[in-house]
C-alpha cells in the first residue's frame, strides 16, 4: 500500500515551519519512504514574536492565536503544493504545530495551529495533536519521532536529533529515548546577541574558551540526574539555561564555547545510559546541529572511545527527518495504528495519537 502525505513542523528554534511531502509504502509489514518534495519557510519578526512569546498571552488571545496560525499554516502548505506542482497528489496532512506549554507531570500538553483551521484553509484531512494523548495516559509525550525511526531508520543503533532541544533513541530491542538538553535554542539566543541569526558552523565557538565555572554550573542542573523517560518544554533553554549563561558576563564566543561543550558532554552521557553500546555501533545525526561543523567534530573527539560512528546523512534527511516522519505518524493515524511507543515516553500503553479534521467534501 503507498501513502502520500505531508507533514509539517515547527521546531522550538524558531526559524521556520518545515514541510515534507513524502511518499510511504507499506509491504507485508516492512516500510519504506521517499521524501519527495520538502522546504523551510522562514517566519517573518513577526511570527517569530508571536510564537515566542505566545505562552504570556492572556486565554482569549492565546486561542485566538491558535487559530490564526492554523490558518497560516494551511496557506503556507497551500503555496508548497502550487510551488511543487502536487496538486492532487497529497492524501493527508499531518501538523505537529509549534509547541507552547508541555507539562506532562500534570498530564497537559499544547501546541499551536488549528487542525480545523488546516483543514479549512487546504480541504484536505488533517491530523493534529500528536502528543496528547500519550500525555493523558500519563506519558512525557516526546520524544515521538522514534516511532518513525522504527519502521523507516533501522539501520541505526542511535538517532540523535539536535534541533532546538538534543533528543536521542536507542534502537534496542525494547525502543527508548528521551530529551537531553536544549541545544539550538540557547546558541541561537546566544548568536543573537552579537547581530547573528546563528554561529555558522560553530565558528564563533569554536574561536572561543571553556569556561569551568560555567560549564560546571550547567552539567549540574537538576533534569540531567533524572532517570528516562523524561522531556524538555522549551522554557528550560529560554528560562533556565539562557539567564544562567547570561548572567556570568562571559564574551559570547566564550559562552557559545562553553554551551557547545556543555551540549557534548550531555550527549555522551545520554549515550552511556544504554543499557548496551555495541563495538562499532552507528549513531544518525539530524536537525539543525548536524550542520554545526565544530559541534560535530567535538562530539567525534568524544565518542571515539565508545567505538561509535557518526553518521550526518543527506541533506534532506537531515532538514526534513522530523516533517517527514509527522507525515508518518499521520499514516499510521489514519490506519489507526499505533504511532506513539510507551516505551520511549513512560505511558501507560501505545496509543494511537492525533485528532483528525476531515477538510474536504464528503
Amino acid at each position: 500500500m503507498i501513502y502520500r502525505a505531508i507533514g509539517v513542523m515547527s521546531g522550538s528554534s524558531l526559524d521556520g515551519l518545515d514541510i515534507a511531502f513524502a511518499e510511504f509504502q507499506e509491504n507485508a509489514g516492512k516500510w519504506s519512504y521517499e521524501i519527495r518534495q520538502a522546504s523551510c519557510y522562514p517566519y517573518d519578526e513577526d511570527w517569530s514574536g508571536r510564537l515566542e512569546t505566545a505562552s504570556t498571552l492572556p486565554a482569549l488571545d492565546y486561542q485566538l492565536l491558535h487559530t490564526e496560525y492554523g490558518h497560516y499554516i494551511g496557506q503556507q502548505v497551500n503555496k508548497f503544493i502550487n510551488e511543487y506542482g502536487l496538486e492532487f497528489q497529497v492524501a493527508l496532512i499531518s501538523s505537529h504545530g509549534h509547541t507552547t506549554f508541555h507539562i506532562p507531570q500534570k498530564r497537559m500538553t499544547t501546541q499551536l495551529g488549528d487542525g480545523a483551521s488546516i483543514a479549512a484553509e487546504t480541504g484536505l484531512p488533517v491530523v493534529c495533536d500528536l502528543r496528547a494523548l500519550d500525555v493523558a495516559f500519563g506519558g512525557q509525550g516526546a520524544p515521538i519521532v522514534p516511532i518513525g525511526e522504527k519502521w523507516l531508520l533501522e539501520d541505526y543503533d542511535f538517532f540523535l536529533n539536535i534541533g532546538g532541544i538534543a533528543n536521542i533513541s536507542f534502537n534496542q530491542e525494547s525502543y527508548t529515548a528521551f530529551d537531553i538538553c536544549a541545544a539550538n535554542r540557547v546558541l541561537n539566543m546566544l548568536a543573537k546577541e552579537i547581530g547573528k541569526e546563528y554561529d555558522d558552523q560553530g565558528m564563533i565557538a569554536a574561536g572561543g574558551t571553556i569556561k569551568t565555572a560555567l560549564l560546571e554550573k550547567l552539567n549540574a542542573l537538576e533534569f540531567y540526574k533524572r532517570t528516562y523517560p523524561k522531556s524538555l518544554a522549551n522554557d528550560f533553554g529560554t528560562d533556565v539555561v539562557y539567564p544562567m549563561i547570561h548572567s556570568m558576563d562571559h564574551e559570547i564566543k566564550d559562552s557559545l564555547r562553553t554551551y557547545v561543550e556543555h551540549i557534548v558532554i550531555q550527549i555522551r552521557n545520554a549515550i552511556s545510559m544504554s543499557p548496551s553500546i555495541n563495538q562499532n555501533a552507528r549513531i544518525l545525526i539530524t536537525g539543525g546541529g548536524a550542520f554545526n561543523t565544530f559541534l560535530i567534530e567535538r562530539l567525534r573527539d568524544e565518542l571515539k572511545e565508545l567505538s561509535i560512528e557518526i553518521v550526518v546523512p543527506d541533506e534532506n534527511l537531515v532538514k526534513y527527518k522530523e516533517a517527514m516522519i509527522m507525515a508518518f505518524m499521520g499514516v499510521l493515524r489514519w490506519r489507526q495504528e499505533y504511532n506513539v511507543l510507551s516505551s520511549v515516553t513512560g505511558a501507560s500503553r501505545n496509543s494511537i495519537g492525533g485528532a483528525l479534521w476531515t477538510g474536504q467534501e464528503a
